[in-house]
Protein backbone atom coordinates (compact mmCIF):
# COMPACT_ATOMS: atom_id res chain seq x y z
CA UNK A 1 0.00 0.00 0.00
CA UNK A 2 1.16 3.54 -0.80
CA UNK A 3 -0.02 6.57 1.18
CA UNK A 4 0.28 9.96 -0.56
CA UNK A 5 0.14 12.86 1.90
CA UNK A 6 0.33 16.63 1.77
CA UNK A 7 3.32 17.36 3.99
CA UNK A 8 6.19 16.04 6.06
CA UNK A 9 4.37 16.56 9.37
CA UNK A 10 1.58 14.21 8.31
CA UNK A 11 4.05 11.78 6.77
CA UNK A 12 6.12 11.62 9.97
CA UNK A 13 3.03 11.06 12.13
CA UNK A 14 1.81 8.26 9.89
CA UNK A 15 5.19 6.60 10.28
CA UNK A 16 4.85 6.93 14.08
CA UNK A 17 1.45 5.27 13.98
CA UNK A 18 0.62 1.73 13.09
CA UNK A 19 -0.02 2.52 9.42
CA UNK A 20 1.22 -0.17 7.08
CA UNK A 21 2.63 0.75 3.70
CA UNK A 22 5.00 3.22 2.08
CA UNK A 23 4.55 6.97 2.39
CA UNK A 24 5.02 9.55 -0.37
CA UNK A 25 5.01 13.18 0.75
CA UNK A 26 3.85 15.23 -2.23
CA UNK A 27 5.83 18.46 -1.96
CA UNK A 28 4.14 21.13 -4.02
CA UNK A 29 2.42 24.47 -3.52
CA UNK A 30 0.00 24.71 -6.43
CA UNK A 31 -1.84 27.84 -5.19
CA UNK A 32 1.39 29.77 -5.88
CA UNK A 33 2.85 30.43 -9.32
CA UNK A 34 2.26 29.10 -12.82
CA UNK A 35 0.98 25.59 -13.43
CA UNK A 36 0.15 23.74 -16.62
CA UNK A 37 -2.20 20.90 -17.46
CA UNK A 38 0.73 18.55 -18.02
CA UNK A 39 3.56 19.18 -15.57
CA UNK A 40 5.99 16.40 -16.56
CA UNK A 41 7.81 18.15 -19.40
CA UNK A 42 10.90 20.16 -18.32
CA UNK A 43 10.09 23.06 -20.68
CA UNK A 44 6.68 23.38 -19.01
CA UNK A 45 8.19 23.28 -15.52
CA UNK A 46 10.82 25.95 -16.14
CA UNK A 47 8.53 29.00 -15.65
CA UNK A 48 7.35 27.48 -12.38
CA UNK A 49 10.87 26.69 -11.19
CA UNK A 50 11.98 30.28 -11.88
CA UNK A 51 8.89 31.76 -10.20
CA UNK A 52 9.18 29.72 -7.00
CA UNK A 53 12.87 30.51 -6.64
CA UNK A 54 12.28 34.23 -7.18
CA UNK A 55 9.22 34.59 -4.96
CA UNK A 56 9.48 31.93 -2.24
CA UNK A 57 13.22 31.30 -2.26
CA UNK A 58 12.82 27.64 -3.21
CA UNK A 59 16.08 26.49 -4.81
CA UNK A 60 15.61 25.56 -8.47
CA UNK A 61 17.92 22.55 -8.13
CA UNK A 62 16.16 21.33 -5.00
CA UNK A 63 12.74 21.73 -6.62
CA UNK A 64 13.70 19.81 -9.77
CA UNK A 65 15.39 17.02 -7.79
CA UNK A 66 12.41 16.63 -5.46
CA UNK A 67 9.92 16.80 -8.33
CA UNK A 68 11.67 14.09 -10.33
CA UNK A 69 11.99 11.89 -7.25
CA UNK A 70 8.31 12.02 -6.33
CA UNK A 71 7.15 11.61 -9.93
CA UNK A 72 9.32 8.50 -10.29
CA UNK A 73 7.56 6.95 -7.27
CA UNK A 74 4.21 7.90 -8.79
CA UNK A 75 5.11 6.30 -12.12
CA UNK A 76 5.83 3.04 -10.30
CA UNK A 77 2.35 2.94 -8.76
CA UNK A 78 1.61 -0.47 -10.33
CA UNK A 79 3.74 -2.14 -7.67
CA UNK A 80 1.03 -1.28 -5.11
CA UNK A 81 -2.32 -3.00 -4.80
CA UNK A 82 -3.79 0.05 -3.10
CA UNK A 83 -3.03 3.76 -2.93
CA UNK A 84 -4.55 6.11 -0.36
CA UNK A 85 -4.64 9.88 -0.88
CA UNK A 86 -4.73 11.74 2.46
CA UNK A 87 -5.98 15.30 2.03
CA UNK A 88 -8.04 18.03 3.62
CA UNK A 89 -10.51 20.72 2.66
CA UNK A 90 -8.38 23.78 1.89
CA UNK A 91 -7.28 25.15 -1.47
CA UNK A 92 -3.70 23.99 -0.94
CA UNK A 93 -4.86 20.38 -0.65
CA UNK A 94 -7.75 20.46 -3.08
CA UNK A 95 -5.45 21.57 -5.89
CA UNK A 96 -2.92 18.89 -4.96
CA UNK A 97 -5.70 16.31 -4.91
CA UNK A 98 -7.05 17.51 -8.26
CA UNK A 99 -3.62 17.31 -9.87
CA UNK A 100 -3.11 13.74 -8.67
CA UNK A 101 -6.59 12.67 -9.76
CA UNK A 102 -5.92 14.25 -13.16
CA UNK A 103 -2.64 12.34 -13.39
CA UNK A 104 -4.20 9.01 -12.38
CA UNK A 105 -7.11 9.58 -14.79
CA UNK A 106 -4.60 9.33 -17.66
CA UNK A 107 -3.13 6.02 -16.43
CA UNK A 108 -4.20 2.43 -16.87
CA UNK A 109 -4.70 1.47 -13.25
CA UNK A 110 -4.77 -2.28 -13.73
CA UNK A 111 -5.06 -4.04 -10.36
CA UNK A 112 -4.24 -0.90 -8.35
CA UNK A 113 -7.15 0.49 -6.34
CA UNK A 114 -7.30 4.19 -5.46
CA UNK A 115 -8.76 5.45 -2.18
CA UNK A 116 -9.39 8.89 -0.72
CA UNK A 117 -9.43 10.14 2.85
CA UNK A 118 -10.43 13.79 2.81
CA UNK A 119 -11.82 15.63 5.85
CA UNK A 120 -12.80 19.18 6.72
CA UNK A 121 -13.20 18.86 10.49
CA UNK A 122 -12.32 16.66 13.42
CA UNK A 123 -14.16 16.14 16.74
CA UNK A 124 -12.88 18.45 19.47
CA UNK A 125 -11.06 20.86 17.12
CA UNK A 126 -12.92 24.15 16.72
CA UNK A 127 -10.90 25.51 13.78
CA UNK A 128 -9.69 22.55 11.79
CA UNK A 129 -6.76 23.59 9.64
CA UNK A 130 -5.58 20.20 8.52
CA UNK A 131 -4.32 16.70 9.17
CA UNK A 132 -1.10 18.06 10.66
CA UNK A 133 -3.07 19.12 13.74
CA UNK A 134 -3.85 15.50 14.57
CA UNK A 135 -1.71 13.21 16.65
CA UNK A 136 -0.27 9.95 15.36
CA UNK A 137 -2.99 8.09 17.27
CA UNK A 138 -5.75 10.26 15.79
CA UNK A 139 -4.42 9.69 12.29
CA UNK A 140 -4.16 5.98 13.00
CA UNK A 141 -7.83 5.99 13.99
CA UNK A 142 -8.69 7.38 10.54
CA UNK A 143 -6.98 4.46 8.80
CA UNK A 144 -9.47 2.34 6.91
CA UNK A 145 -12.16 5.06 6.81
CA UNK A 146 -11.12 6.05 3.31
CA UNK A 147 -13.47 5.66 0.37
CA UNK A 148 -12.83 4.11 -3.02
CA UNK A 149 -12.05 6.54 -5.83
CA UNK A 150 -14.16 5.85 -8.89
CA UNK A 151 -14.42 7.31 -12.38
CA UNK A 152 -16.57 10.21 -11.16
CA UNK A 153 -13.90 11.37 -8.72
CA UNK A 154 -11.19 10.98 -11.35
CA UNK A 155 -13.20 12.95 -13.91
CA UNK A 156 -14.06 15.70 -11.42
CA UNK A 157 -10.47 16.10 -10.29
CA UNK A 158 -9.32 16.22 -13.88
CA UNK A 159 -11.85 18.92 -14.82
CA UNK A 160 -10.86 21.01 -11.81
CA UNK A 161 -7.17 20.74 -12.61
CA UNK A 162 -7.69 21.60 -16.29
CA UNK A 163 -9.76 24.64 -15.29
CA UNK A 164 -7.17 25.80 -12.76
CA UNK A 165 -4.34 25.33 -15.27
CA UNK A 166 -6.20 27.27 -17.97
CA UNK A 167 -4.87 30.66 -19.17
CA UNK A 168 -8.49 31.76 -19.67
CA UNK A 169 -9.95 33.55 -16.65
CA UNK A 170 -13.48 32.55 -17.66
CA UNK A 171 -12.56 28.89 -17.28
CA UNK A 172 -11.54 29.56 -13.67
CA UNK A 173 -15.02 30.95 -13.04
CA UNK A 174 -17.02 28.43 -15.09
CA UNK A 175 -15.83 25.50 -12.98
CA UNK A 176 -17.72 27.07 -10.03
CA UNK A 177 -20.97 26.45 -11.90
CA UNK A 178 -20.20 22.83 -12.76
CA UNK A 179 -21.02 19.80 -10.66
CA UNK A 180 -17.96 19.10 -8.49
CA UNK A 181 -19.89 17.33 -5.72
CA UNK A 182 -17.84 14.16 -6.16
CA UNK A 183 -15.15 16.14 -4.33
CA UNK A 184 -17.31 17.88 -1.71
CA UNK A 185 -14.70 20.40 -0.52
CA UNK A 186 -13.66 21.57 -3.97
CA UNK A 187 -16.28 24.24 -4.56
CA UNK A 188 -15.55 26.28 -1.42
CA UNK A 189 -11.82 26.07 -2.11
CA UNK A 190 -12.26 27.18 -5.72
CA UNK A 191 -14.49 30.07 -4.64
CA UNK A 192 -11.67 31.28 -2.43
CA UNK A 193 -9.24 30.82 -5.33
CA UNK A 194 -11.15 33.23 -7.58
CA UNK A 195 -11.57 35.65 -4.68
CA UNK A 196 -7.78 36.07 -4.82
CA UNK A 197 -8.22 37.81 -8.19
CA UNK A 198 -8.36 41.64 -8.37
CA UNK A 199 -11.76 42.87 -7.23
CA UNK A 200 -14.07 45.28 -9.03
CA UNK A 201 -14.03 47.49 -5.93
CA UNK A 202 -10.34 48.37 -5.74
CA UNK A 203 -8.21 45.88 -7.67
CA UNK A 204 -7.28 43.99 -4.51
CA UNK A 205 -7.63 40.26 -4.03
CA UNK A 206 -9.02 38.85 -0.81
CA UNK A 207 -5.57 38.33 0.74
CA UNK A 208 -4.55 41.95 0.14
CA UNK A 209 -7.96 43.31 1.17
CA UNK A 210 -8.04 41.30 4.40
CA UNK A 211 -4.46 42.25 5.23
CA UNK A 212 -5.22 45.96 4.86
CA UNK A 213 -8.37 45.64 6.96
CA UNK A 214 -6.43 43.90 9.72
CA UNK A 215 -3.79 46.64 9.73
CA UNK A 216 -6.52 49.29 9.89
CA UNK A 217 -7.83 47.55 13.01
CA UNK A 218 -4.47 47.57 14.77
CA UNK A 219 -2.78 44.31 13.75
CA UNK A 220 0.69 45.59 12.96
CA UNK A 221 3.26 42.76 12.89
CA UNK A 222 3.77 40.16 10.15
CA UNK A 223 3.47 37.32 12.67
CA UNK A 224 0.09 38.52 13.95
CA UNK A 225 -1.09 39.28 10.42
CA UNK A 226 -0.21 35.75 9.30
CA UNK A 227 -2.01 34.28 12.30
CA UNK A 228 -5.16 36.35 11.67
CA UNK A 229 -5.13 35.66 7.92
CA UNK A 230 -4.92 31.97 8.80
CA UNK A 231 -7.96 32.34 11.05
CA UNK A 232 -10.07 34.34 8.60
CA UNK A 233 -9.01 32.64 5.37
CA UNK A 234 -8.22 29.17 6.69
CA UNK A 235 -9.66 27.54 3.56
CA UNK A 236 -6.71 28.95 1.59
CA UNK A 237 -4.24 26.83 3.56
CA UNK A 238 -1.64 29.57 2.97
CA UNK A 239 1.89 28.98 4.25
CA UNK A 240 4.23 31.55 5.74
CA UNK A 241 6.52 31.71 2.69
CA UNK A 242 3.63 32.71 0.47
CA UNK A 243 2.32 35.26 2.96
CA UNK A 244 5.74 36.91 3.28
CA UNK A 245 5.85 37.14 -0.52
CA UNK A 246 2.41 38.80 -0.60
CA UNK A 247 3.55 41.29 2.04
CA UNK A 248 6.64 42.13 0.01
CA UNK A 249 4.51 42.73 -3.09
CA UNK A 250 2.22 45.05 -1.14
CA UNK A 251 5.21 47.01 0.14
CA UNK A 252 7.00 47.44 -3.20
CA UNK A 253 7.24 50.98 -4.52
CA UNK A 254 5.89 52.81 -6.37
CA UNK A 255 2.28 52.73 -5.19
CA UNK A 256 3.00 50.55 -2.15
CA UNK A 257 -0.05 49.61 -0.08
CA UNK A 258 1.91 49.23 3.13
CA UNK A 259 5.22 50.05 4.71
CA UNK A 260 7.34 47.59 6.66
CA UNK A 261 9.32 49.37 9.37
CA UNK A 262 12.20 48.11 11.50
CA UNK A 263 14.38 44.97 11.48
CA UNK A 264 12.93 41.73 10.17
CA UNK A 265 12.51 40.09 13.58
CA UNK A 266 10.71 43.05 15.15
CA UNK A 267 9.28 44.91 12.20
CA UNK A 268 5.93 46.65 12.17
CA UNK A 269 3.53 47.14 9.29
CA UNK A 270 1.60 50.33 8.53
CA UNK A 271 -0.66 51.48 5.70
CA UNK A 272 0.51 54.04 3.17
CA UNK A 273 -1.82 56.69 1.75
CA UNK A 274 -2.34 54.45 -1.27
CA UNK A 275 -3.15 51.55 1.06
CA UNK A 276 -5.72 53.60 2.96
CA UNK A 277 -7.32 54.78 -0.27
CA UNK A 278 -7.41 51.28 -1.78
CA UNK A 279 -8.79 49.73 1.42
CA UNK A 280 -11.59 52.29 1.33
CA UNK A 281 -12.34 51.54 -2.32
CA UNK A 282 -11.28 54.99 -3.49
CA UNK A 283 -8.40 53.81 -5.70
CA UNK A 284 -7.88 50.78 -7.93
CA UNK A 285 -4.47 49.26 -7.18
CA UNK A 286 -4.21 47.51 -10.57
CA UNK A 287 -4.82 50.77 -12.43
CA UNK A 288 -2.12 52.43 -10.34
CA UNK A 289 0.48 49.69 -10.38
CA UNK A 290 -0.38 47.12 -13.02
CA UNK A 291 0.12 43.41 -12.34
CA UNK A 292 2.58 40.66 -13.05
CA UNK A 293 1.33 37.59 -11.20
CA UNK A 294 0.30 33.99 -11.75
CA UNK A 295 -2.61 32.07 -10.27
CA UNK A 296 -2.50 28.59 -11.73
CA UNK A 297 -2.45 28.82 -15.52
CA UNK A 298 -3.75 32.37 -15.39
CA UNK A 299 -1.18 35.13 -15.84
CA UNK A 300 -2.29 38.52 -14.55
CA UNK A 301 -0.25 41.00 -16.51
CA UNK A 302 -0.39 44.76 -17.02
CA UNK A 303 -3.65 46.69 -16.69
CA UNK A 304 -6.27 43.95 -16.70
CA UNK A 305 -9.45 44.36 -18.72
CA UNK A 306 -11.55 42.56 -16.11
CA UNK A 307 -12.15 42.43 -12.38
CA UNK A 308 -13.77 39.90 -10.05
CA UNK A 309 -17.00 40.97 -8.36
CA UNK A 310 -17.07 38.97 -5.08
CA UNK A 311 -20.63 39.97 -4.23
CA UNK A 312 -22.19 38.89 -7.52
CA UNK A 313 -19.53 36.20 -8.00
CA UNK A 314 -18.88 37.07 -11.60
CA UNK A 315 -16.35 38.74 -13.84
CA UNK A 316 -16.78 42.41 -14.67
CA UNK A 317 -15.21 43.75 -17.85
CA UNK A 318 -13.75 47.26 -17.87
CA UNK A 319 -14.96 49.86 -20.32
Amino acid sequence: MLHIVNGDIVGDKLREGNIRGDILVWREVYPVGPVFVEMDEPHQRSPRVEYLERTLGISADDYVTQYESQVQILKNFHKYNEIVLWFEHDLFDQLMLSYLLHWFSKQTLGHTKLNLLCIGDYPGIDLFRGLGQLSAKQLEALAGTWQRIGQKELDTGSRIWEAYASPDVERHVEILHEDTSALPFARAALELHVSRLPSAKNGLGIVEQTTLELIRHGVNTPHELFKEIGNRLSVLGMGDLEFWYRLRCMSERPHALLEIRGPHENCEVALTEVGMAAAAGVKDWVKLKGMNEWYGGLRLHGALTWRWDPERKQLVYME
